[in-house]
């Protein structure tokens, strides 16, 4: 896993799972309290993330609202956008554009 980028913008790419979790969240940690307005996370370049590097996307977006300021999603691969609807978490989560029509349940 590899993040670069400042308090404004991250872009993260590899795998976000159990043993890059610490890393992620140090530096996740670092962007928000040292910026302001939304905090981009690009992860376009994510290969994959396991239930862990999900909880460091969470903790990052609370720890967001704790500092006023938004997480937002962008370049989510299509299957963590499944994920993300089948644990309902698309609907607290913002996800720059939006979640692929492909990855909404049919009804």
């Amino acid at each position: 896993m590899h993040i670069r980028g400042d308090h404004a913008e991250l872009v993260v790419g590899g795998r976000l799972d159990v043993r890059t979790a610490a890393d992620a969240r140090k530096v996740l940690h670092s962007a928000v309290d040292g910026g302001r307005g939304d905090l981009v996370l690009d992860l376009t370049g994510l290969d994959s993330w396991d239930a862990t590097g999900l909880g460091v996307i969470m903790g990052a977006h609370r720890r967001c609202g704790r500092a006023d300021r938004r997480l937002v999603l962008r370049g989510v691969p299509a299957q963590m956008q499944r994920l993300l609807v089948a644990t309902r978490l698309h609907r607290i989560l913002v996800i720059e554009g939006g979640i692929a029509a492909e990855a909404l349940p049919r009804t």
